[in-house]
């Protein structure tokens, strides 16, 4: 499903921008999501990721990343994260959509 990357931002900056920074080398509550779509799962510097997502090998790729944002403690178990996911897959696919633009 193509997303909209307008949209996207709209539903990041009300539901990911408070744990999550798409700049460089900023990470808050959460990593930068900075160039996040293709790269290895717990691979950016200083931040200090979970037992379980540093044994996530899949790349986040857009089908990773539909899985996770869906579910984040049931896709991978024992993360972090405390968000409850976006059960709306138009939703997801906006997210995805724009953070396919971080880069």
């Amino acid at each position: 499903m193509d997303g909209d990357p307008i949209a996207g931002q709209a539903i990041f900056q009300r539901t990911c921008v408070n744990c999550h920074s798409l700049d460089v080398g900023v990470n808050k509550v959460g990593p930068s999501l900075w160039h996040v779509v293709g790269r290895q799962p717990a691979s950016v510097q200083g931040f200090d990721y979970s037992d379980a997502m540093r044994g996530t090998k899949t790349p986040w790729d857009v089908a990773a990343l539909d899985t996770y944002l869906a579910d984040p403690r049931g896709d991978v178990h024992g993360a972090k994260m405390f968000f409850k996911g976006l059960p709306d897959a138009h939703d997801r696919a906006d997210v995805i959509a724009y953070l396919k633009t971080a880069r």
